[in-house]
């Protein structure tokens, strides 16, 4: 049987741990581990998005100082067809396709770049590839079968590469019109070969007439972008070495410490261990170490509640093994006695055993009971004086002659007094006062009295503060603490034998130490120092009412 004593203990390590729970809740997340985890797998993506917006700004940087060179270039170049133009004596300025051309090929063009030259009316006046030697080749088709036929794959090339061609021609000739209004172009597009160019249309000027267009485009686009794409390699091998970092991490701070509380509970679970220690997991501040203590907490508690049960089925076993071993010698010595009154001397003692057994095993059943009683049942708010008032009624309604009588007295009769208000379990705390009450009858006089007060705390106001009082012998200066240990009988002479099974008072303190009160004994004393009797005193904590 696990002690109440433990299941309040426990009841306040769960409420400690609660508030634990509750400050953690205030932490990143709720959780030490969440937020690391997410932590690392955020990193990974930060430097992969960090990664991707560093390259595209650098592309965007790479492809602006392409076109801010070209459109130096074409600048330049529009400057000298503008002079080359107007030195030719014509009245009207003009372009001359001989001059471009040779003023193309004397200052023009690096490798991968090309330059067209359109008049007035938009009709190409040069190109650089026809006069120089940047002239793209194309490869050749690939190889067929002998015996097959290549025109219709001839064909569709041909009827897509038109398409492609007249849908760049359309995009450059828009690019073209836009240049011959009066302002620089510069654009990304696609050439007629389906490339990405880098495009700028410079209008020809003289003075403030416009002559034509110079447009140039650089074909390296693709080179960047691809340059780009590689350069993201680094950041994407940074963020993989990031992540198996995370998952070495994991692995040492989390899925091993979880191997070895499973190791450590099997250790339990086959008897080897009594219970769960890991000193290095219980230090951690996260839900490592929360999970280490609860469990070595746990293990530790089972393991208490074990030896409780061992304790107690080895005391069950004596208790119960006296009275049987009375019954047995009786029934021995029965056959053997010749006169009545010795017959009914043994007759009286069985009857007394089997009380006393009878007496015992009710309260073995009782105190086996206690912890799911405690347990099932929810707290409420309890009136002491309707409960005291309820179980004093009982004893006085069914109260034999010579037996002590029961009295009740209380200053919470008074309309004006506070209700004595508890939170608790009526059932178990009405066996705390019925146990009290049969103890202090056991050892009243004939014709005596008990007496049950209920008052407020007189040092603690917050308490209630009920006392049990006799006029038997008192209780031994020495036992003042040990009538509360299990199957504690012993008595003063002339106190019945065997009315008692000794749990009675073990039980009280079990009860109340579970509602977070406190049991204690003393004797009551006169002014000469005399033992009157004895006293057991309760304390309760108060609550208000509730709704």
């Amino acid at each position: 049987m696990a002690s109440a004593t433990d299941t309040a203990r426990a009841d306040r390590r769960d409420a400690d741990e609660a508030r634990q729970v509750r400050r953690r809740l205030m932490r990143f997340g709720g959780s030490r581990l969440g937020g690391f985890i997410l932590a690392l797998n955020l990193l990974s993506l930060l430097i992969l998005f960090g990664g991707a917006l560093a390259l595209n700004e650098w592309s965007r940087g790479l492809i602006n100082a392409r076109q801010e060179s070209l459109a130096s270039q074409a600048q330049l170049l529009a400057n000298l067809l503008g002079e080359a133009g107007a030195t030719r004596g014509d009245p009207i300025p003009s372009l001359n396709p001989n001059d471009a051309s040779l003023l193309l090929r004397d200052n023009f063009i690096p490798a991968g770049q090309r330059a067209r030259l359109y008049d007035l009316d938009g009709l190409l006046v040069t190109d650089s590839y026809a006069v120089s030697d940047h002239i793209p080749g194309r490869a050749l088709p690939a190889a067929r079968p002998a015996g097959t036929s290549p025109d219709a794959d001839l064909a569709r090339e041909k009827a897509a590469d038109g398409r492609r061609t007249e849908a760049a021609r359309l995009v450059l000739g828009q690019e073209v019109e836009r240049a011959l209004a009066g302002e620089p172009q510069t654009s990304v597009r696609r050439n007629e070969e389906g490339e990405r160019v880098v495009s700028v249309s410079i209008p020809v000027r003289h003075v403030q007439q416009v002559l034509g267009v110079l447009t140039l485009e650089a074909g390296d686009v693709d080179e960047i972008l691809a340059a780009q794409r590689g350069a993201l390699v680094p950041f994407a091998l940074v963020a993989l070495a990031v992540n198996l970092l995370a998952s070495l991490l994991l692995h040492l701070f989390v899925a091993r410490p979880v191997m070895r509380l499973s190791a450590a509970a099997d250790q339990v679970k086959l008897q080897r261990a009594r219970a769960i220690s890991l000193p290095d997991l219980e230090d951690r501040k996260d839900e490592i170490g929360d999970l280490a203590r609860s469990l070595e907490s746990m293990t530790e508690t089972l393991s208490t509640r074990m030896d409780a049960i061992e304790g107690f089925a080895a005391d069950v076993s004596h208790e119960i093994k006296n009275p049987l071993t009375s019954i047995r010698s009786a029934l021995e010595t029965l056959p053997l006695v010749k006169t009545d009154e010795q017959r009914a001397k043994l007759t009286a003692l069985l009857q007394q055993d089997v009380r006393r057994l009878d007496r015992l095993i009710t309260d073995i059943s009782n105190a086996s009971r206690l912890d799911a009683d405690l347990s099932r049942d929810r707290p409420r708010a309890i009136d002491l004086t309707a409960l005291l008032g309820e179980i004093v009624n009982v004893y006085e309604t069914t109260s034999k002659p010579g037996e002590a009588r029961v009295r009740l007295e209380t200053d919470t009769l008074d309309t004006k007094a506070p209700e004595a208000r508890v939170m608790g379990r009526d059932g178990p705390l009405g066996q705390v006062f019925r146990n009290l009450i049969d103890n202090a009858r056991s050892f009243s006089p004939a014709g005596g009295e008990v007496r049950v007060r209920l008052a407020r705390g007189e040092a603690e106001p917050g308490l209630w503060r009920i006392t049990v009082e006799d006029d038997g012998p008192g209780i031994p200066a020495e036992n003042l603490e040990t009538v509360f240990q299990r199957f504690y009988t012993s008595r003063p002479k002339g106190a019945a034998f065997g009315s008692n099974s000794g749990l009675g008072l073990s039980i009280v303190r079990q009860i109340v130490e579970a509602h977070g009160g406190e049991a204690r004994a003393e004797n009551r004393m006169d002014e000469a120092g005399q033992v009157q009797g004895a006293r057991f005193v309760v304390t309760l904590p108060a609550t208000t009412r509730r709704g």
